[in-house]
């Protein structure tokens, strides 16, 4: 793709500011709560996980699989999948699990509406969908990167591909909810503290970022997608309520993972100490997707490291809040635009 072209009425979006205690404790944060350790027996138990052939999804997918889950690797498909699987599988040879791997290619999204008519052809039921993956386009600097459909990458991969994924499996997740117990079939969109750092003032991110995108840099774009999926998570937990299922956004924690492999060697020296092991990303995941100090009532909250509830940075609430109950709407506003993104795939 040519470099983007930025319009003339484009501007730099207004950015709330977050507290150095919110940014500290997520940077730094205290013991996990909820390990493997905590992880009962998940037999019977089926979980999609995206982006599990490396990183914290590799783990996630692990740990599920150890417990004795049905578990699929939603990956592109290739050598690095079939490597992850076997490793996988080595670490827990006594395992009465399940891995299969789901072709997944967020860059397209014929690819992923594909992707969830394969795993519905099979399975009537589903536990939890842990949407994981996403894609930090460092080197993108002239804005060349776009999704099969034309969307800048991290919009297209990181924020509408796994909205499109999870609204085709709301049948199988409401029907998954209706005969198992309250609160425990749930959806988790792995977001970032980027969503604070750099999330649009009272909205996180809206649709003017298809025309400002091209001011911003790659790290920018990739922190603001991050807030577009606590949108999507935040409102999900609203409109799946009445079919049972709960939604959780997430900060995973500043871990080492394949999302830096574009940063270069300076980067990667320098985030060196601030990086955790991907196990405690998983943990986090683990904490959303399996705890059960988590309720109906917690639906929608801002989860962050290593598995706690933390308040979102204020101003974001008011995105979270009808006009009528104070807020601005914008949750939802970005739900239907994001809706209308992706109807020719519905």
């Amino acid at each position: 793709m040519p470099p983007a072209k930025v319009p003339s009425h484009a501007k730099r979006p207004e950015v709330g500011s977050q507290p150095l205690s919110s940014m500290w404790t997520q940077m730094f944060p205290p013991k996990p709560t909820y390990t493997e350790d905590h992880v009962p027996d998940l037999s019977a138990k089926v979980y999609i996980v995206t982006g599990a052939s490396s990183g914290v999804g590799k783990e996630t997918a692990r740990i599920l699989y150890t417990k004795n889950a049905k578990v699929y690797m939603a990956v592109r498909a290739g050598t690095k999948a079939s490597t992850a699987m076997a490793d996988i599988r080595a670490a827990a040879p006594k395992s009465s699990g399940t891995l299969a791997i789901l072709p997944l290619d967020l860059a397209d999204l014929n690819a992923v509406k594909k992707a969830a008519e394969e795993f519905v052809s099979q399975e009537s039921s589903l536990h939890g969908l842990i949407n994981n993956a996403g894609v930090q386009a460092l080197e993108d600097t002239n804005g060349e990167a776009r999704t099969a459909q034309g969307h800048e990458v991290h919009m297209g991969v990181n924020v509408l591909a796994p909205f499109l994924f999870t609204c085709l499996l709301r049948g199988v997740l409401a029907e998954t909810a209706r005969w198992e117990r309250p609160g425990t079939v749930r959806i988790l969109w792995v977001s970032s503290m980027g969503t604070e750092t750099i999330g649009e003032k009272g909205r996180g991110l809206s649709a003017d970022y298809v025309d400002y995108w091209p001011l911003m840099s790659p790290l920018e774009r990739y922190g603001l997608s991050k807030a577009g999926n606590w949108l999507h998570g935040v409102e999900c937990a609203k409109r799946y309520a009445d079919d049972g299922v709960l939604s959780f956004p997430i900060n995973p924690g500043h871990l080492r993972s394949d999302l830096y492999r574009e940063g270069g060697t300076l980067l990667k020296l320098a985030l060196r100490p601030v990086l955790f092991p991907p196990t405690y990303g998983a943990y986090v995941e683990l904490f959303a997707a399996l705890s059960p100090s988590l309720t109906t009532k917690d639906s929608g909250a801002w989860i962050v490291p290593w598995g706690r509830l933390y308040p979102i940075r204020s101003d974001l609430i008011d995105a979270t809040k009808s006009e009528a109950e104070g807020g601005n709407g914008h949750a939802k506003a970005f739900w239907d635009w994001s809706e209308e993104q992706v109807k020719e795939f519905f």
